[in-house]
């Protein structure tokens, strides 16, 4: 088992939990590490559930504050193991998220008096479909162990405060026609075909752009993939179109599966996957110390988070994380150095 030396800098460290391959669902080699580095801090008692890791205080402190941060990666794609080049750390997973997970490493080592209790969470599969999520598993069979006032998701913010998340939502629209042989096309009716009316409504809308707590937050429907196609011969008889929706944090599920479905008016739609958003919450104090302790800056979160499983909790979450979202699973995924430091530096006086 690798061993993590929390004595490291953040950065070194950053690196030590990159160069542990964690591709989602095998992420038992990192949970064990993370683990026996946590449980050598006496002021914390650790929990573990599969391959989550909770580890928190107790101080009777009269408030609680929850860090969390998925320990799992998208699949290798030749950017293993980590390099340092002129304050860049690249690698699988240096932005999404393992910078952030260094920086609560650093912080359950070295904040051993905080202000308020302090919960750390690092969970397993976040990057995949989200029955299997570590975090959500945890709300339903201990939520207890998410009870807090506040809570951070160390995702990819560019180090600064971005709140609350679109919900996402995936359907499949489906057209049906007649199968026929292509020689004698006419006597059947071609499913393909039928779907040019689907992409025409998605390339004429118009994307809602809704204003809550002072930020903007910005829908998007498009389709995402399309199937359909028996043999080279055959007139198929099927076709269905993938449709995405990102939809603003104001909006319910059943508010946004609605406005699909009357949408695509007159098709057969199934929903296939459904997450809500998570409202910004900047109106609850707690996020307001934050925000100011951070520098006041605070941009909307376009994709969708686990915040999300938090804001159903009742608990007010923003996400603080380093490096830029949109190197995110690309293969020149890297973190810029300072963004990690900067975070690290800001939540451990915030928390001190």
């Amino acid at each position: 088992m690798p061993r993590l030396d929390l004595s490291a800098d953040v950065v070194a460290l950053t690196r030590q939990l990159v160069d542990i391959e964690s591709v989602s669902h095998h992420e038992q080699e990192i949970a064990d590490a993370v683990e026996a580095a946590l449980r050598t801090l006496p002021h914390l008692t650790v929990t573990r559930r599969g391959h989550t890791i909770v580890a928190r205080t107790d101080l009777g402190l009269g408030g609680r504050v929850v860090i969390a941060g998925h320990l799992d990666t998208v699949p290798l794609n030749d950017n293993l193991p980590a390099r340092l080049e002129d304050g860049i750390l690249h690698g699988l997973g240096t932005c999404d998220m393992k910078g952030g997970d260094a920086v609560m490493l650093k912080l359950a080592a070295d904040v051993t008096e905080p202000n308020r209790d302090l919960t750390f969470i690092f969970y397993e599969a976040e990057e995949v479909d989200s029955v299997h999520n570590g975090l959500r598993k945890l709300t339903e069979s201990d939520p207890d162990l998410l009870e807090a006032d506040f809570a951070i998701l160390m995702e990819p913010s560019n180090a600064a405060v971005e709140a609350g998340c679109q919900g996402t939502m995936r359907v499949d629209v489906r057209t049906t026609g007649e199968r026929a042989h292509s020689a004698r096309s006419w006597k059947g009716v071609n499913a393909i075909h039928l779907a040019a009316p689907v992409l025409a409504r998605l390339n004429d809308y118009v994307a809602r752009q809704p204003e809550i707590d002072g930020l903007t937050y910005h829908e998007g429907l498009n389709a995402t993939g399309i199937r359909g196609g028996v043999a080279g011969n055959v007139v198929p008889d099927e076709c269905v179109v993938e449709v995405n929706f990102r939809f603003a944090p104001d909006r319910s599920e059943a508010d946004a599966e609605a406005f699909v479905r009357d949408f695509f008016q007159g098709y057969d739609v199934t929903v296939t996957d459904l997450a809500a958003g998570a409202l910004p919450g900047l109106d609850r104090p707690a996020a307001q110390a934050f925000v100011e302790a951070v520098g006041g800056g605070v941009a909307p979160k376009f994709g969708w988070t686990d915040v999300a499983q938090f804001t159903k909790l009742g608990v007010p979450a923003v996400n603080f994380g380093p490096g830029d979202p949109m190197f995110a699973h690309k293969q020149d995924e890297h973190v810029p150095v300072e963004h990690v430091e900067r975070c690290e530096r800001i939540l451990k006086e915030w928390l001190s």
